[in-house]
């Protein structure tokens, strides 16, 4: 049976190997640390965490994550440690939460290797806290226990590890977050925040009994409310029974008995719809029996089917993420299982009489490919439910969200309203890489992005020229600026080029030839300069007006439409007030609806120190090759990313380009 633990309160642990399972409302660090039996920890080499993951007996997550999994053999631990403390800090940088209470509270959860939960423990009443002390394994009388701790540190890192006896705290927890923060920028945002109803709307599925206990539950998986989708953001009212039954509005509406007296009015209407309604019925035909359901596109919970597309898509990215890490475990523990009986049998003389050693070897790898078979058929079987799935829903995705492949195209017309999100590329894992995800980014684009022309870290880019990647990137830069000029009305989107060399002649050729750029590429030092300023001052105008409440008094030749700058072959043409005019874009645009977009190896801007590091891990880092830098926000598996490519020959881009240009001609002046 699970023990549901309560602060200060310890379990008995029945094994020695375990994992540690965290949960959490948002994105957080995870670690952990050694200390001997007076509770001191002697120095970094002691402590676990994502710049150094791997301690005897010890393997924490590399990234923040909404969800980790810690790996814990107690028996193959150092003989002085005596105490295994698992720590949880909220990663720093612009737009993050900076204490625990303004997100959900985290669940921690000790398992065994095959899932089994030993205990758990929900760390409520956090507050203005950045790191916490989630839960200690000890030992006491040669027996290990699991302690619920949930000690929070104001101060963060930093204080908490000072608080263990580590004399280099704050060179330590510098260290963690700088690490955290080079990861965070490889990795793909979170979703959106899910429905009122939970988990997206799967028919074919019948109904399950609530699942009990805590780690039943599944967090919201971001809290940031400029992540919601604007059609899932119900109105400003506090739900409460009223006369009939119906849901009415918490504050009293014009006309309720005592509404004007008893506080502001609300002009909600009493009824009104507050959370998104279920999807529409299925048009699929039944399934046989004991067959899974056929797919349908548009499966999941929303407002509009664009909006039901891309909840789907999510949940499609978050099972195939969990099924993989399912498998992945499944396999772990089969094979570490093998390690303990093979162990076993070496340690014991009489094995090495005779046959029986052959036979207990052969007995233990038979009982590890029995396993692992059995998690690789269930593997298949969710791998080909997500194929159907994604068979149906490709061909049905809306222009923002489909490949450059996709029929659509040829049918594309200038959208009058802003599309909830747009398409980057695909993901896939190695398990089944012809199984594609979607990934999409919301718009308007929280964070830039920077294309990485460098040849280090992926092979594809190795093998490839220095100038022909630096072709390749520029063209994936040219393909994303005509889908955010595709995806917005006539007229709401602009884009900037900088090319200082003028180096990106060729691939900018559909830019400039379908007149859809706002002004020739700038190129020498001194149209790098004009172009920063116009665009640095449109930031200080519209941040003013916003400060001041009067958006109305913005200058008439102010473009309010969104902006995007891309800059090529970076940092060649910028001196150091260009620079800093970049970095001022990165970070203050985004809110100003002016964003960035980098086309550089980031070896060429290390002369520029750590200047540009926050710009680096600010913007969401992609490739023009294939590349497994990506990672997921629930589990953290490194994601194959491709880029939505135009096929060979085809003319897409430039009709989609020309319609776009027509549009700003005639419906914008």
């Amino acid at each position: 049976m699970t023990a549901e633990l309560v602060r200060g309160q310890n379990h008995a642990l029945p094994q020695t190997r375990l994992e540690i399972r965290v949960t959490a409302g948002s994105p957080v660090v995870a670690g952990a640390t050694l200390a001997d039996e007076g509770g001191t920890v002697h120095g970094a080499e002691w402590v676990a965490h994502p710049g150094a993951p791997r301690l005897p007996g010890l393997e924490v997550p590399r990234q923040a994550a909404a969800g980790h999994r810690l790996a814990v053999d107690l028996g193959a631990l150092p003989e002085a440690v005596h105490r295994v403390t698992v720590l949880l800090a909220l990663p720093t940088g612009p737009g993050r939460p900076v204490r625990f209470g303004a997100v959900a509270a985290p669940f921690v959860a000790v398992t065994g290797l095959d899932g089994t939960e030993i205990a758990t423990f929900t760390l409520t009443g956090l507050d203005s806290e950045s790191a916490v002390t989630a839960l200690e394994l000890y030992r006491r009388q040669g027996a290990w226990k699991v302690r619920a701790v949930g000690q929070g540190y104001a101060a963060g890192l930093a204080e908490m590890l000072a608080d263990q006896g580590l004399t280099e705290a704050a060179e330590l927890a510098a260290s963690i977050q700088e690490a955290v923060a080079s990861g965070l920028a490889r990795s793909v945002a979170p979703p959106p925040p899910r429905t009122p109803d939970g988990e997206r709307a799967r028919r074919p599925a019948p109904p399950a009994a609530p699942p009990s206990g805590p780690a039943a539950t599944t967090p919201p998986a971001v809290t940031s409310p400029a992540m919601t989708p604007p059609a899932m953001t119900p109105p400003a009212v506090t739900p409460a029974p009223g006369p009939s039954g119906d849901a009415g509005g918490g504050v009293p509406y014009a006309g309720a008995p005592g509404g004007p007296s008893a506080g502001p009015i609300s002009y909600a209407h009493p009824r009104r719809q507050t959370s998104a309604p279920p999807p529409p019925p299925s048009t699929a035909p039944p399934a046989a029996p004991g067959q899974p359901a056929r797919p349908v596109a548009g499966d999941a919970t929303g407002w509009s089917m664009d909006e039901r597309l891309y909840n789907q898509i999510w949940g499609m990215f978050e099972d195939l993420a969990r099924a993989v890490a399912a498998y992945r475990s499944a396999v772990d523990f089969a094979e570490s299982r093998m390690d303990q009986e093979l162990e076993r049998t070496l340690s014991d003389p009489r094995s090495r009489i005779g046959g029986t050693g052959d036979l207990a070897r052969a007995a233990a790898r038979a009982k590890c490919e029995e396993l692992t078979a059995r998690a690789r058929e269930a593997l298949d079987r969710d791998l080909a439910q997500l194929a159907a799935e994604s068979g149906v829903v490709e061909p049905a995705l809306p222009a923002p969200y489909a490949g450059w492949d996709n029929p659509v195209w040829h049918g594309y017309r200038v959208p009058m309203e802003i599309p909830m999100a747009l398409r980057l590329g695909d993901l896939h894992l190695p398990e089944r890489a012809d199984l594609r995800i979607p990934l999409l980014v919301r718009l308007p684009l929280e964070r830039g992005i920077w294309i990485d022309s460098g040849r280090t870290a992926f092979e594809a880019a190795a093998a490839a020229g220095g100038g022909r990647l630096r072709a390749l990137a520029m063209e994936t830069a040219v393909a994303l600026a005509a889908r955010l000029l595709a995806a917005y009305p006539a007229g709401e989107f602009s884009v900037h080029v900088i090319d200082p060399a003028g180096s990106a002649a060729g691939p900018l050729a559909p830019l400039t030839a379908s007149g859809v750029l706002s002004s020739p590429p700038a190129t020498g030092p001194a149209g790098v300069s004009a172009v920063l300023a116009h665009l640095t001052r449109r930031v200080d105008l519209v941040q003013m007006a916003v400060r001041a409440g009067a958006a109305d008094s913005l200058p008439p030749d102010l473009d309010t439409g969104e902006q995007l700058l891309v800059v090529n072959d970076f940092p060649h043409g910028f001196d150091d007030r260009a620079v800093t005019q970049l970095r001022y874009l990165a970070d203050e645009g985004p809110s100003a609806g002016v964003h960035l977009m980098m086309v550089a190896d980031r070896e060429d801007a290390r002369a520029y120190g750590p200047l540009l590091d926050p710009l680096w891990r600010s913007l969401l880092r992609v490739t023009p090759v294939a590349d497994d830098h990506l990672a997921d926000p629930w589990v953290g598996h490194a994601w194959t990313y491709e880029p939505s490519r135009i096929p060979p020959g085809s003319r897409v881009l430039e009709q989609v380009l020309a319609l776009v240009a027509a549009a700003r001609r005639t419906g914008h002046r």
